[in-house]
């Protein structure tokens, strides 16, 4: 008899492969992948009921210590669980109190992600401010820059007049506009949108207006919505919107930006502006948790490590973070220099729920999305 470990993560074609039955293997499949649920402020006694609960059937619940004896009214705990002993939890707690029952209706959330293909979307700059340089293209070379992104990859194209660059301010709309008129008209008189999607990076209805009448399909607002005109637009022409989150201006986003706790943080802000988006009539929405917009290090991290988190609002999650200062921060490099760390944070973060890789570098990022997906979807049996 011989033996090896294994990494299970396509978990069902697996067992079905093994000759399990149909419906044995998906059980299988279930018991297989360990969910952790971080949990705020809850009330100690419902944290030791469910602990009961979840030794039950197998799964656990971490607790500070203290808690068996109730030390503090409140406190935060992990549960551990697979996904078929959540669907029992969720059943025990409609009888337990202590809001237990809302708990384990929220639990569901958790349970069935939507999956996403995932898009390469390029960057495109009409200005002269952007952080790198080499994304900068007026309107004599971007026809050749746009061919050029299809042809490596990109999905989608970006297309932006006004830079967000930490520190940055504002341009006005006319000037905009005199940035992005030709090259948007180069795009429809071209007719690039049949062979790509394009979006425009702004948050001004007019101008916004104008590209979605010459071949835009989608609207990316790192404002996070402040102007609801904006998910208006996103309605009337059926365009994606992709709803950013920024602490602050590009002004003073990087002025020792904190947080209670980032994830619940921009959790609740997400769940405002979807509830705005879906009330203007907006279906196709894109979240973007905003790489450096208002966060440090420490931050991204987190955010890049638990993306999975937000899978549970049913949209696609976009990521941004090619050749941005938080590559610096882990290991000092010019911007023309931060490629490598660039797809090294990009491929982690499709790992954890990505779908969109917002890049100024296709090519490279398309190569290396492939030869990822290629190892992540060979069968290991």
């Amino acid at each position: 008899m011989n033996f090896y470990k294994v990494n299970l993560r396509c978990a069902n074609e697996i067992f079905l492969k093994l000759g399990c039955e149909p419906a044995g293997a998906s059980i299988l499949a279930q018991k297989s992948e360990i969910i952790f649920i971080y949990i705020k402020n809850m009330h100690v006694g419902a944290a030791n009921i469910l602990k009961q609960d979840a030794l039950s059937i197998g799964a656990d619940v971490a607790l500070p210590k203290g808690a068996i004896i109730a030390e503090n009214k409140f406190v935060d705990a992990i549960l551990l669980a697979n996904k078929r002993q959540i669907k029992i939890l969720i059943q025990k707690e409609k009888k337990q109190p202590f809001e237990l029952k809302d708990f384990g209706e929220d639990l569901k959330q958790f349970l069935n992600p939507k999956s996403f293909d995932t898009r390469i979307m390029g960057v495109l700059n009409a200005n002269e401010d952007s952080f790198f340089k080499d994304s900068r293209f007026c309107a004599k070379t971007a026809s050749k820059r746009i061919e050029n992104m299809i042809k490596d990859g990109a999905d989608i194209i970006d297309i932006g007049a006004v830079s967000s660059r930490p520190g940055s301010t504002f341009i006005n709309k006319d000037e905009e506009f005199k940035r992005l008129k030709e090259i948007i008209d180069i795009i429809y008189k071209e007719k690039f949108y049949e062979k790509a999607c394009f979006s425009l990076d702004s948050f001004r209805t007019s101008i916004l207006q104008y590209a979605l009448d010459n071949g835009f399909s989608m609207i990316n607002d790192i404002t996070g919505l402040k102007d609801l005109g904006v998910a208006n637009l996103a309605s009337k022409y059926k365009a994606s919107l992709v709803i950013m989150h920024m602490q602050n201006n590009p002004e003073t986003m990087q002025n020792n930006p904190e947080y209670e706790n980032i994830i619940l943080d921009i959790n609740e802000f997400f769940k405002q502006k979807i509830k705005l988006a879906n009330s203007c009539g907006v279906q196709d929405i894109i979240l973007d948790v905003g790489i450096g917009f208002g966060k440090n290090l420490e931050h991204n991290l987190e955010l890049i490590s638990n993306l999975n988190h937000f899978e549970h609002f049913g949209y696609e999650l976009l990521i941004g973070a090619s050749r941005k200062s938080m590559i610096n921060d882990i290991i000092t490099s010019k911007i023309e220099d931060r490629l490598a760390g660039s797809l090294a944070v990009h491929l982690q973060a499709v790992q954890n729920g990505a779908s969109i890789i917002r890049c100024h570098d296709v090519k490279e990022q398309s190569q290396a999305l492939r030869v990822q997906d290629a190892l992540l979807s060979h069968k290991i049996l």
